[in-house]
């Protein structure tokens, strides 16, 4: 049950960050912490998949703040949200011997949510708290970057 809630909210991180979980998750693998070889995750841990995912993560964090960038409530980022909500989610139950598929399920779930539930926080901080939005987009950027380091990390020492 821990490692559903755990690749739930890795996919409710990737509603707010999209690639920010995978590269947690990669970066856990090839630091020993997830254990994925054998599962259809054991790609994950390697040193290439680690640096084309943090890459990847890198340049949405600045693309995030342009003002081109579309919403992430729209069908193809939020699509993108569920994706990589799925595959982290599938990846931290795989890493605890659970059921991929349920991983999957539950972390493209959690995308879903995420992608509404930061929506909606960043428009209300911005709108009715007065915030500056690319303050609340950078506290944004470290609450992911925080709680997927976090998840990835209490998978890797309950395993």
């Amino acid at each position: 049950m821990r490692y559903l809630l755990a690749a739930h909210f890795i996919g409710f991180v990737a509603g707010l960050r999209s690639l920010t979980p995978p590269a947690a998750v990669s970066w856990g693998a090839w630091l020993g912490w997830l254990h994925l070889q054998g599962s259809p995750f054991g790609f994950m841990a390697s040193g290439i998949t680690v640096t084309i995912f943090s890459t990847l993560a890198l340049v949405e964090l600045i693309t995030d703040k342009l003002p081109q960038t579309p919403n992430r409530t729209k069908p193809g980022p939020l699509m993108a949200r569920m994706i990589t909500g799925g595959l982290a989610g599938g990846a931290l139950s795989a890493a605890g011997g659970n059921s991929v598929l349920a991983g999957v399920a539950v972390g493209a779930l959690g995308g879903l949510v995420g992608a509404f539930a930061g929506y909606e926080a960043r428009r209300r901080l911005v709108t009715e708290a007065g915030m500056k939005d690319g303050v609340v987009a950078l506290l944004e950027d470290v609450l992911a970057i925080g709680l997927a380091c976090l998840l990835v990390w209490v998978a890797g020492s309950a395993a």
